[in-house]
């Protein structure tokens, strides 16, 4: 009965190594990603099989990448995909994420002209003021073009942002006032 408890003890410890690891390379890889091509010399928008680099996690130290999409296809979908050297040597540089959150921080609201913080993501995420006034959620824009519109715009936090969508989408549902104005 103990030998018995032993090998299940060291099954159930070597199946949560192994999922740990899938867990590890899956985390490590999902996401959209912005990378050089080396073809183009342009910024391109990419994702990365995480689910295929899980896999092969296991049969080699390095797994093995394969974009599952890229800003360029389908017109260069047979590229050798060369930009995956960009990602395996640095995973998190290149993640949309990481670069947005590079981008906030320090920053203030352009609206209201409170700081940024630490962003909550998926929750009360902060946007993008463009040039025109119009807010944009960062998630809007393409990866390909998230650089160049980073470069043109304001942070701007949620709670502005949400004002600036219902003042644009609809007007006839805001009152102005004035800070004199009795409520």
């Amino acid at each position: 009965m103990t030998l018995q408890l032993g090998i299940l003890a060291t099954l159930v410890v070597m199946a949560a190594l192994v999922l740990g690891r899938l867990a590890k390379a899956w985390l490590k890889y999902r996401g959209a990603r912005i990378v050089t091509c080396p073809e183009s010399r342009k910024p391109a928008g990419v994702v990365v099989n995480a689910r295929h680099a899980a896999a092969t996690c296991l049969a080699a130290k390095e797994p093995d990448l394969r974009l599952s999409s890229c800003s360029r296809w389908p017109e260069r979908a047979n590229c050798g995909q060369q930009c995956l050297a960009q990602i395996a040597a640095a995973p998190e540089d290149c993640r949309v994420r990481t670069i947005l959150a590079r981008w906030y921080a320090g920053q203030v609201c352009a609206g209201c002209g409170q700081p940024i913080g630490e962003i909550q993501w998926g929750a009360s995420e902060p946007a993008l003021l463009q040039t025109a006034k119009v807010s944009v959620a960062w998630s809007e824009v393409p990866a390909d073009k998230l650089l160049g519109v980073l470069a043109a715009s304001s942070p701007l936090c949620f709670a502005c942002h949400m004002a600036n969508t219902l003042v644009r989408e609809h007007p006839e549902l805001v009152v102005e006032r004035s800070a004199n104005d009795p409520i």
